[in-house]
């Protein structure tokens, strides 16, 4: 399994969830999307759903020398949300960590003001909120994005996401509501082995998506 792109794969996700909004599970929603990957693979779902998109930044905290590999997250002003399990492993601290950490909020900060200027980011309490992502590799930015929201008192949390690592998916079950990731393949390594067109996306097409 392969998806084109991240439209496809979001229209995959969209009529997951019109089925949802269908059965009356999804009441008043907004779709969220974790730039930038997840911000095209939202657009189809809010508009699938006629429903509010708006982005929810969040950082990750990737490992020295192997950024991809993320020890944790950012989100807001926040504290950063570590996994401790892959800090021990790695034989590394949070005060080690600090640099990076403050880079990633410089990036966080530079990244909300650009996507959101002076517009107040949406309220949650009360909401079905859908955090969308392109994929689900270490589950980190999902944790902090969904704990955030939740310490918002939003309503019910849904994570809509087109592929995932199995055990990732399984250790965010108790952080969302419910968990749409139809794809959760057994060789999982990397999002991007999923995708054919895997082309990062610029801060001009989130504002674009954004703004349609």
């Amino acid at each position: 399994m392969r998806f084109r792109d991240r439209v496809e794969a979001g229209r995959e996700l969209a009529g997951l969830l019109s089925d949802l909004r269908d059965q009356g599970t999804l009441v008043d929603p907004l779709v969220l999307a974790l730039p930038r990957g997840g911000i095209a693979v939202a657009e189809p779902i809010a508009r699938a759903l006629g429903v509010p998109l708006d982005v929810l930044v969040v950082r990750k905290i990737g490992a020295p020398h192997h950024q991809e590999f993320a020890l944790g997250a950012l989100v807001g002003d926040g504290p950063p949300l570590f996994n401790t399990g892959a800090l021990d492993r790695l034989g590394l601290t949070e005060e080690a960590l600090a640099p990076v950490v403050e880079r990633e909020r410089q990036e966080l900060r530079r990244r909300e003001q650009r996507y959101r200027g002076d517009r107040p980011a949406p309220d949650p309490a009360g909401r079905t909120v859908i955090v969308v992502d392109d994929g689900l590799a270490t589950g980190a930015t999902a944790r902090a994005a969904l704990r955030h929201l939740r310490a918002r008192r939003a309503a019910h949390l849904v994570l809509a996401v087109p592929v995932g690592a199995p055990d990732s998916v399984d250790r965010l079950a108790a952080e969302a509501d419910t968990i749409l990731c139809p794809h959760q393949p057994a060789g999982f390594t990397a999002v991007g082995q999923w995708y054919e067109d895997f082309e990062q996306l610029t801060d001009a097409e989130v504002l674009a998506a954004l703004g349609r």
